[in-house]
C-alpha cells in the first residue's frame, strides 16, 4: 500500500523563497510531523524536508494502537497527521536531505542540502526523523505481497489474523516477543530463525519454548513467499541439510530488525549506539548542539525502545518543547 498526496497540497520547492528558518524537521513520519506541529504551536517558524508522507505508517493495511482512532486505514491516518500540520501553514518540501552542516563553528544556524535542488536551507535546530527501514527478508513475493499477509509489525496487524496460522521470521527479541504476542490471537505460529542459537532474552525463549501454539524451526530460512492475492505459505529449506519445506499460512511477520540511517549520521559526526542509532539526551537532544533525533532512528540509554506511532510522536513533542526553549536562549542573547 502506498500513500498518495495531492500535489497541490505539496509546494514545489521554487515556492519557498526563503532560505532560513527556526527550525528545519527532516522526515514526515509520526515523528516528524508531531514535532513539526508543536513547533509551529510554539509560534516557531519551521518547514519540513521529507522524501513520503507517512513513513511505515502508511504501508500499514489498519491501525488500531492509536488512541481514539480504532481500525483506522495506515494511508488515512498519514493523511489526518499531514492535514493537521497544514492547518498551520507549515511548508512541506518532498526532497532529500543529502547534508547537514555549519558554514562556520561559531556559527548557530545548522545547514541543510536538499537532493533534487542543491539547494540550502538554514535554522537555528535541525529534527532529524528520518526514522529505520525495516529489514527484509530479500526473497520472491515478500514485496508483492507487502500489506497481504507479510507485515513488519507483529503489533500493528496481529489482530487481523486472529484464529489463523502465521509464521515469524528472526531470532531476536522482536521475533520472539512477536511470536508470543501472536500465540495470544493466531491458531499457531511458526517462528523460523536461520541459526539453531538466539539472540533474544532467555525468558523469551523458555516462554516460546513451552508455548503450545508456538512451533519453532530452526537452522532455516523462507526461500520464498507463496500467494496470488494474498499469503498463501512459504517455502523453507533447511540450511544444514537443504530439505525444502512447505507451510501453509495466512501471514508472516518479518522480524530481523531495522535498519537506522547510521552512515549518515556518522557522516555528521553524531553519536551512535551499538545499533547504529544516534544517541540522544532525554530531551532528544544529540551530541551535537541544534540537533535533535527523533523517532525509529533515536537510541542509547535514554531512549526506550518501543517501535510505535504513539511513542514516535511523543519524541516529536518532546524535541519540540526543548527545542522552543533552545531558540528561546539564543534570541536573547544568552547562548
Amino acid at each position: 500500500m502506498s500513500f498518495k498526496l495531492r500535489t497541490s497540497m505539496i509546494p514545489s520547492t521554487s515556492e519557498i523563497t526563503r532560505d532560513k528558518y527556526d527550525v528545519i524537521v527532516v522526515g514526515g513520519g509520526p515523528a516528524g510531523l508531531t514535532a513539526t506541529l508543536y513547533c509551529a504551536r510554539l509560534g516557531l517558524d519551521t518547514v519540513v524536508i521529507t522524501k513520503t508522507i507517512g513513513g511505515l505508517v502508511a504501508e500499514a493495511p489498519v491501525v488500531d494502537d492509536y488512541l481514539g482512532l480504532p481500525d483506522v486505514k495506515g494511508a488515512d491516518l498519514a493523511d489526518r497527521f499531514f492535514k493537521h500540520v497544514k492547518k498551520y501553514g507549515v511548508p512541506v518540501i518532498l526532497d532529500e536531505v543529502v547534508d547537514v552542516f555549519k558554514r562556520s563553528p561559531e556559527d548557530y544556524y545548522w545547514c541543510v542540502k536538499l537532493k533534487n535542488t542543491n539547494r540550502v536551507l538554514c535554522a537555528y535546530a535541525v529534527v532529524l526523523a528520518m526514522g529505520s527501514e525495516k529489514r527484509k527478508l530479500g526473497v520472491p513475493g515478500e514485496d508483492r505481497l507487502l500489506g497481504k499477509g507479510v507485515s513488519y509489525c507483529a503489533i500493528c496487524d496481529g489482530p487481523l489474523y486472529r484464529g489463523k496460522d502465521v509464521a515469524v521470521i528472526g531470532g531476536g527479541n522482536s521475533a520472539f516477543t512477536a511470536a508470543l504476542f501472536l500465540a495470544n490471537i493466531a491458531n499457531k505460529v511458526y517462528l523460523i530463525h536461520r541459526r539453531s542459537t538466539f539472540r533474544a532474552f532467555k525468558v523469551y525463549v523458555d516462554a516460546a519454548l513451552t508455548n503450545r501454539r508456538i512451533e519453532i524451526i530452526v537452522d532455516s530460512t523462507v526461500k520464498e513467499i507463496v500467494g496470488e492475492n494474498a499469503v498463501e505459505g512459504i517455502r523453507v529449506v533447511n540450511l544444514k541439510t537443504g530439505e525444502e519445506r512447505y507451510i501453509k499460512v495466512d501471514g508472516v511477520f518479518v522480524e530481523i530488525g531495522l535498519k537506522p540511517p547510521t552512515e549518515f549520521f556518522k557522516k555528521l559526526n553524531l553519536e551512535v549506539d551499538e545499533e547504529g542509532r544516534a544517541v540522544v539526551n532525554i530531551d532528544r537532544s544529540t551530541s551535537l548542539k541544534g540537533i535533535y533525533v527523533v523517532g525509529d532512528a533515536a537510541g542509547g540509554p535514554y531512549k526506550y525502545k518501543l517501535e510505535q506511532i504513539i511513542t514516535a510522536a511523543a519524541d516529536g513533542a518532546i524535541a519540540a518543547d526543548a527545542i522552543s526553549k533552545y531558540i528561546a536562549l539564543i534570541k536573547s542573547g544568552v547562548k
